[in-house]
């Protein structure tokens, strides 16, 4: 298990976390700050120019899921980390990793009052170098904004600990409690396993009378996504789409949908790859419409879009295989793509 201390840069999160080790059994801290200061020795000067902010990196998420699954291998109970995720599209990739191998989150949020925090984060002089101390202070007053702008994702998320009047000690003692008693859940995300090898995936189009198409918004991974998911053993590639439709947004559909393009995926480790399918589900009448909902953690949001709202929302390898299909659906035919790229 993993216990997440989020929080904006100055709530006290590591301060908290150092004290909560001692206080559930069999704990231990992870910090992601080492392996964001790991980074500045491994990258190249000119990556790490590119990015403001390590978080940014691909390669920083990908190494907080993996070093964290290696260290509750290594040492297991409880992980604690303490580490800001301002982002919900971070927050999805890691705790969506954490997932697919079957660990469990519990996300706390320490939350103090604005004005308690402004005095916190002034008051704060840690290095015993001014230069240095008020750079940080800088820092923390820069991400107050961006830390109220995801407020409200956050609240939904996490448990939320005001520790407005409280101590360390006592913000510590609050949080072990919540965890221990099951007031701080494990956060509710789909866990799919991590495939071993190549997989077989099925997504469906589904357009309203406006002939815009559905996309939704996993928990699990960051971008919008076609309805759909991977083909089980002995599965029908058509009838495991009709499956995550019905399972994902809660429609049935009457009809099997037809065929619009098979597009090979190359692997990009630590992905697989395979092979993607894009089926027509037809267009969907008001009263269908009116049907959809969300019946589990799976899926945050849907919504349908025009093909150029699409590239805001989708990956590019998504963007590129939903092009094809709109082509393939325009023209009535199917196509063969090779990464995105038509061949034949």
């Amino acid at each position: 298990m993993i216990v997440w201390i989020n929080g904006t840069f100055g709530a006290g999160k590591s301060s908290t976390a150092r004290e909560l080790v001692d206080l559930i059994p069999h704990s231990t801290l992870y910090d992601p700050e080492v392996t964001g200061g790991g980074l500045r020795r491994l990258l190249p000067a000119k990556r790490l120019a590119e990015v403001e902010d390590y978080q940014d990196l691909p390669i920083w998420r990908r190494l907080v899921v993996d070093t964290a699954a290696a260290l509750l291998a290594e040492v297991g109970g409880v992980l604690v980390v303490p580490m800001t995720l301002l982002r919900q599209e971070y927050r999805d990739e890691i705790f969506g990793g954490l997932a697919a191998r079957r660990i469990e989150v519990r996300h706390v949020l320490l939350a103090p009052e604005e004005t308690i925090l402004r005095q916190r984060i002034d008051g704060r002089s840690e290095y015993g170098d001014p230069e240095i101390d008020a750079r940080v202070r800088e820092w923390c007053h820069a991400h107050l904004p961006p830390y109220r702008a995801a407020l409200d994702w956050l609240a939904a998320d996490a448990y939320t600990v005001d520790t407005s009047g409280l101590t360390v000690t006592e913000a510590a003692r609050t949080v072990a409690d919540a965890v221990m008693a099951g007031r701080a859940a494990p956060c509710g995300i789909v866990q799919t396993p991590e495939p071993t090898g190549e997989t077989l995936a099925a997504g469906v189009l589904l357009f309203d009378e406006q002939d815009r198409f559905l996309l939704v918004d996993p928990t699990y991974k960051p971008g919008w996504e076609f309805p759909g998911g991977v083909v089980e053993p002995g599965e029908p590639p058509a009838r495991a789409g009709m499956r995550e439709v019905a399972e994902e947004i809660g429609l049935e559909l009457d009809a099997v949908p037809r065929l619009l393009l098979v597009d090979w995926e190359r692997a990009q480790p630590p992905g697989y790859g395979g092979l993607r399918l894009l089926f027509d589900g037809g267009t969907l009448r008001g009263d269908d419409t009116a049907r959809l909902h969300l019946p589990g953690a799976e899926l945050r949001d849907w919504r349908f879009v025009t093909e150029e709202e699409a590239a805001e929302l989708l990956p590019p390898v998504r963007y590129r295989r939903l092009r094809w299909a709109l082509r393939a659906r325009e023209r009535g035919t199917v196509l063969n793509l090779e990464a995105g790229v038509p061949v034949g």
